[in-house]
């Protein structure tokens, strides 16, 4: 039998759903994703990465959005991104079936436009822009910035900043040879933190990320920024029961 691929193994085991009672961990996210909940009739599924998880159901609590479910591909999977494609596929496929309406929660992400084609061949939505940290800031503001020539961050979102040992630190070996840092960040200048919650304690430990990455520290508090506009706009197309 043969092997199968990094994205296949990640996108079964995408079948975490947190007990009742009990909050969402990020460590779960990146390896495991977060599982679907059953079909109901005029209901909107969004397939997402797990790095954004908290954020789309706060949008979903804040607007009332009821009549749409999520499912979480492990947010580990940027790690690997010629694997993305291949997992929002396979979960497209899966759940094509048991919803009205499927829209994908990633941006291009690193798939060199390879995302967008299958999207469109699936025949199912997904986030406009590069990556999450354009759509966060809104595109048009971020494509300004690097216009002006920010070209030199290092940009971590609220999800980021909370594992970045496990995304950054180890995955680029530095836990064991921190003398690595210069050279792996050296082209950088300055790290961003584009907040989505105004949590001091989150903007402290984004300041210190900064500090161990040897770069100067900027906040900005983005909110959901796009992401909120996007679901809004997907929420319009199917009717709530």
């Amino acid at each position: 039998m043969a092997r199968k691929g990094r994205a296949a193994r990640l996108n079964e085991r995408a079948a975490f759903r947190p007990p009742t009672g009990r909050t969402l961990e990020e460590s779960s996210l990146t390896e495991q994703g977060l599982a679907a909940p059953g079909k109901k009739t005029g209901r909107i599924l969004l397939i997402a990465c797990g790095a954004l998880a908290r954020e789309i159901l706060a949008i979903k609590e804040i607007n009332g959005l009821d009549h749409i479910d999520l499912t979480c591909l492990p947010a580990k999977l940027h790690l690997y991104p010629d694997q993305i494609t291949q997992a929002v596929e396979g979960a497209v496929e899966k759940h094509r079936s048991s919803y009205d309406q499927i829209c994908v929660v990633y941006a291009d992400c690193g798939t060199g436009g390879e995302l967008a084609q299958k999207c469109t061949e699936l025949g199912v939505e997904m986030v406009p822009g590069p990556h999450c940290y354009s759509f966060f800031e809104g595109n048009e503001a971020f494509a300004k910035r690097a216009d002006a020539g920010e070209i030199t961050a290092f940009y971590l979102t609220d999800f980021l900043v909370k594992q970045f040992d496990a995304f950054i630190w180890r995955p680029m070996g530095l836990d064991k040879n921190p003398e690595l840092r210069d050279m792996i960040f050296g082209n950088y200048t300055k790290l961003v933190y584009q907040s989505q919650l105004n949590d001091p304690a989150l903007i402290e430990k984004a300041r210190d990320c900064a500090a161990r990455m040897g770069l100067e520290f900027e906040h900005r508090h983005t909110g959901y920024g796009e992401l909120q506009e996007v679901m809004l706009d997907w929420s319009t197309t199917a009717d709530p029961e």
